[in-house]
């Protein structure tokens, strides 16, 4: 159920009037960051929403950071963290290697994800990456904004090796995983990031920034978990082309097969369901 939309009040009130546990999975629209638009007609929205929620309500959460950030707008609401699940790819073609890295983003093209920071990083280790190295940035949005990243690149002097190549789905998406040697995430607030998950399951190691929950992968060994200003963006970026990046993408895919399998992420949320019907009886 979404937050700032016409039906969740009635929704709620729905639930509370007829005495009905609720779980409710945000999607991460309750977390905030420096660019948030509207907060206070947010925090207002909020307050009628606690007021109309069941008092049976379940939170659903995709990563810790959610959790907290939910928790912080609901406070006192139960919160059960289950992560998004991902389809991992029976096979995966032999990369991660060459000389000329191939960086990739994939996802919203919105202020939110931290692009810019990536593209004046991308700027600063153009040199040292050689000339055949590129990176990729594919998704779309609001036209204003992805006309301002356009000519960022272009101000950056980056048109030969940053390259805009708007929407990316079914095979074209599988594609660009099969192609890159790193996916790169910048982003300010991220309750999941199914791309990270996406790009682990193909084997391709990850560049994340630490608004998204992925901390881990340093601990698994298949990316590096920085700061998104354009500094740590820049450093990392060297310092991973460096690294064994067949090696790293084959710990985060063995990682997704035992975690962020669908089978598993279901038998998870189903024992939230049952668990909360015990309840009721």
């Amino acid at each position: 159920m979404a937050v700032y939309s016409f039906p969740t009040i009635p929704a709620l009130l729905a639930c509370k009037i007829l005495g009905k546990p609720l779980v409710w999975s945000p999607r991460g629209m309750l977390q905030r960051w420096d660019g948030t638009k509207r907060p206070d007609l947010k925090a207002i929205w909020e307050s009628v929403c606690r007021i109309a929620a069941p008092d049976r309500l379940l939170l659903h959460a995709t990563s810790e950071d959610e959790a907290r950030a939910s928790e912080r707008r609901f406070p006192g609401a139960e919160t059960m963290i289950v992560p998004n699940g991902v389809e991992i790819p029976a096979t995966f073609p032999n990369r991660n290697g060459h000389q000329a890295r191939r960086f990739i983003y994939l996802g919203r093209l919105h202020p939110i994800k931290g692009i810019e920071n990536l593209l004046q990083a991308y700027k600063m280790v153009q040199d040292k990456l050689g000339a055949a190295s590129s990176l990729i940035i594919a998704g779309e949005g609001d036209p204003g904004y992805v006309d301002r990243l356009k000519l960022q690149i272009q101000q950056l002097g980056l048109p030969e090796t940053v390259k805009m190549i708007g929407h990316a789905a079914g095979k074209a998406k599988e594609e660009l995983f099969h192609a890159a040697d790193v996916l790169i995430v910048p982003s300010f607030a991220e309750s999941f990031g199914v791309v990270v998950a996406e790009a682990l399951a193909h084997a391709v190691p990850v560049i994340v920034s630490r608004g998204t929950p992925w901390r881990r992968v340093e601990e698994v060994g298949c990316g590096l978990w920085v700061e998104n200003d354009p500094e740590s963006l820049a450093a990392a970026i060297q310092h991973i082309s460096a690294m064994p990046l067949r090696e790293m993408g084959l710990k985060g895919r063995e990682w997704m097969q035992r975690e962020f399998d669908w089978d598993s992420v279901a038998f998870k949320m189903l024992g939230v369901y049952r668990e909360l019907l015990s309840r009721v009886s």
